[in-house]
């Protein structure tokens, strides 16, 4: 039901910036690095083969997500193959990779008879399924049981997926494919024989963990194998209730709000393949209202969306940036959505949509030099870019920074009949009709764009007008003024053919500094120009990384130094009239600096240079800034709001078990959903505990409980200490509500000191049990140590 607009091949638009050549190159020699039989140790240990003498990539893949990377690194091979961009050294180096792997693989199954493949680390050699029971039972403790199976296996589909359908001529990927085809075939068959048993409670239980997006890929392969069973599979993984709910929800109702982002996204990518495979207009609703609602009341200047990887409230934005923003997979997965949702429709808000975060998230998140990717993108000015390591960590955004600067023309050009589509303003050429278009752009350097026709071309351009547009765009065709006409639907400028050989087209687009706030923060601005975010370069003084979750790396420590702002924090201070009267002349307080893309603050109390983001890679950087005038800033803070200091999400093991909250548990039960309904509690006579940051001169507890868990209590000690020993009690109608629950003084000789996050925290461990060893009341969604 692609019934709109056709993407070009990859093998049909060729790249021609020069940052865009870099970063796919790096990418290819990435790629090409790689030890395919450690890629394929986990899989054949799996299935009791000869391991080559090689073990595991450590970090994610020597862990019970282990596996995952291989079917990123696959489709990521099978992009750069089929790119116009790889040379034909490159492209048989990486046919020869995928033709070991597809071979391994296959190897791997014949031995295991079922048709099951996996490559995360086995804990018991009887049962190598056994992290399908442990989901099915609702036993999730990353360490020892299960950590996200069906999201690892989503994975290995995606990448055999990608194999199959490959673009590519050159020997031997007719046989890689055929390969392929059979495995995926036959691991589809296993997922079908898994799925048709689950009963109605199992099916529930399984749906509330993340499984990535396993209703998508099993669309796709139904597309390849015509199976009716594979079919049933992907309407296994279709989560309708979770659909209706955020199809019926508007902006206020928080119907995403402590959803897990990247567990949520890919779900509604299968709602919307299934729309493409079966031609159920229901579920392009369910896909499009999400899009609306992530993007209107989610999503950051950059694109980007959520904060420790969940979404908060709707609009809810200034208060969450901190330096755990806006996770990679989650644009990758957006933008794989935004791209089929701009095939289907033809609606410009989508490639409006594409190319600001493409430029914002996407090329921000790597580095230049070395090719490595981001997993956070901290919203919280101060912070800095922390890049993954080429063979040690594999987090889940290291496969997806893979794919990322694998396909990086994707969606530059789309055609509708005789008519190019010019969705994206880089320098690249696109074979069409016959004939080679070569577009220069140098956008945001210049306003300026051209195209070069060579050969006679019998079709249409229908050239992009974006959002940022200054003034109305001018169009010169062989150095003649053009009257262009914009299509009826808006967003494009109509160009209509034939075309002789060597004509010229010549664009002009606007550009001006404009000024963004944030819908909770409306004196919080971040500024861009044209279509480029404009961050603040703030030095590398003391920088220092630490870790979070399961050893993803993060900046660990915020600073922002007096010589940029005299307070030393986010606060800038307008020196003249109002912030409002400031911002709606910005234009003449964000200098550009000659031809550079720098531009210099002036008319407040900060001296702050501004660049691209995308090009900050080396240091220290704000985006968002709290503007003031001298006058409020002089009038003092007034009540003092609950700081956090620091978070745990009970019940979702990823962030119970890391290495400062260090879970301990006996005798608990837990709900683990990816939705916002995490908790754990303690059964009768059992108990758990976590270990917090806490500030030795003032702290609170802020727990979240549950209103079902009326008449059940609750004792939270640390040492000796009772802190709180009672049945919770609210007088809300909502369904949870919260405690704040001040920890006293004498607690705190238990607390020790720990070095975290680059420097010396308190912490202090907090035990929690239900009252006279009974079942106790459940701790939900999130719990935080705060500060006034």
């Amino acid at each position: 039901m692609l019934r709109g607009n056709k993407a070009f091949s990859l093998g049909q638009v060729t790249l021609k910036d020069s940052y865009l050549v870099n970063a796919f190159e790096k990418e290819v020699a990435y790629l090409t690095a790689f030890d395919t039989d450690k890629l394929l140790a986990g899989f054949r240990e799996t299935a009791g083969v000869d391991m080559r003498g090689e073990e595991r990539y450590t970090g994610w893949e020597n862990m019970l997500i282990g596996g995952h990377t291989l079917g990123h690194y696959m489709t990521a091979c099978v992009r750069c193959c089929e790119s116009a961009n790889c040379s034909e050294a490159d492209r048989q180096e990486l046919l020869q990779i995928l033709k070991r792997l597809a071979d391994g693989l296959s190897e791997c199954q014949e031995a295991g008879k079922t048709g099951f493949l996996f490559g995360a680390v086995i804990t018991d050699k009887n049962n190598v399924e056994l992290q399908f029971d442990y989901v099915e039972e609702n036993k999730t403790n990353i360490i020892t049981q299960a950590w996200v199976p069906w999201y690892t296996m989503h994975k290995l589909f995606e990448g055999l997926v990608s194999v199959v359908n490959m673009d590519v001529e050159a020997e031997p990927a007719e046989e890689i494919r055929r390969t392929a085809e059979k495995v995926v075939t036959r691991l589809a068959d296993w997922v079908y024989g898994r799925t048709s048993g689950w009963s109605e409670e199992t099916h529930r239980t399984v749906l509330g963990i993340e499984y990535g997006g396993m209703n998508d890929c099993l669309y796709d392969v139904y597309l390849i194998t015509g199976k009716k069973e594979h079919l049933e599979a992907a309407h296994a993984f279709d989560q309708t209730e979770l659909f209706e709910r955020v199809l019926n929800a508007e902006t206020g109702d928080n119907v995403l709000n402590n959803h897990h982002a990247n567990t949520t996204i890919p779900k509604f990518m299968g709602a919307l393949n299934r729309y493409v495979v079966t031609g159920e207009d229901k579920y392009f609703e369910y896909a499009a209202h999400f899009w609306k609602l992530v993007t209107e009341n989610h999503t950051y200047i950059t694109g980007g969306n959520s904060e420790w990887e969940h979404f908060g409230e709707d609009r809810i934005l200034d208060k969450e940036r901190t330096n755990c923003n806006c996770e990679t997979c989650n644009v990758y997965n957006m933008l794989k959505m935004t791209k089929k949702l701009f095939q289907i429709t033809g609606d410009v808000k989508y490639a409006d949509w594409y190319e600001n975060t493409f430029i914002n998230s996407i090329l921000s998140s790597q580095n230049p030099e070395t090719g490595m990717t981001t997993y956070f993108q901290p919203m919280a000015s101060g912070y800095y870019k922390v890049y993954g390591e080429r063979f040690t960590k594999f987090w889940c955004c290291t496969g997806t920074g893979m794919e990322n600067f694998s396909k990086l023309q994707e969606s530059f050009y789309f055609e509708k009949g005789s008519t190019l589509i010019i969705n994206q303003y880089f320098s690249s050429s696109v074979e069409f009709r016959g004939a080679e278009i070569t577009q220069d752009a140098k956008i945001p350097e210049s306003d300026r764009v051209s195209f070069y026709i060579r050969g006679a071309f019998d079709g249409n351009f229908a050239f992009r007008l974006p959002y940022w547009l200054a003034g109305k765009a001018e169009i010169r065709i062989n150095g003649l003024p053009y009257a262009y006409r914009v299509a009826e639907r808006g967003g494009y400028a109509l160009v209509e053919g034939p075309f002789g050989a060597d004509t010229r087209i010549d664009l002009v687009l606007p550009m001006k500094v404009v000024a963004y706030n944030l819908p909770d923060g409306e004196a919080t601005y971040g500024f861009k120009y044209g279509p480029v975010v404009l961050s603040a370069l703030l030095g590398t003084k003391d920088m220092a990384d630490a870790t979070t979750g399961v050893n993803v790396t993060i900046p660990g420590n915020r600073m922002i130094e007096k010589t940029y702002i005299p307070s030393g924090k986010e606060t800038i201070t307008v020196t003249e009239g109002s912030v409002e009267e400031y911002m709606e002349k910005i234009e003449e307080h964000l200098v550009r600096q000659g031809d550079e893309l720098k531009f210099a603050l002036t008319g407040t109390d900060a001296a702050l240079t501004y660049v691209p983001h995308y090009s900050q890679y080396k240091e220290r950087y704000g985006i968002y800034f709290h503007f003031t005038d001298r006058d409020f800033f002089e009038a003092g803070d007034g009540e003092k709001e609950l700081k956090r200091i620091d978070t745990v999400q009970p019940g979702y093991g990823q962030y119970e078990n890391d290495a400062l909250h260090n879970m301990t548990e006996y005798g608990t039960g837990s709900v683990g959903t990816t939705e916002g309904e995490t908790s754990r509690y303690a059964k009768q006579g059992g108990s758990f505990s976590y270990t917090m940051i806490v500030n030795p001169e003032g702290t609170s507890l802020l727990v979240t409980f549950k209103r079902t868990d009326v008449g059940k209590g609750i004792k939270i000690t640390a040492g000796d200490v009772t802190i709180y020993e009672e049945v919770p009690e609210s007088h809300q109608e909502s369904e949870y509500y919260d405690v704040l629950i001040p920890i006293p003084k004498e607690a705190m000789r238990f607390s020790e000191k720990r070095f975290y996050d680059c420097s010396e925290k308190a912490v202090l461990t907090f035990n929690f049990s239900g009252i006279n060893h009974k079942e106790s009341a459940a701790i939900c969604r999130f719990m935080y140590t705060v500060e006034r």
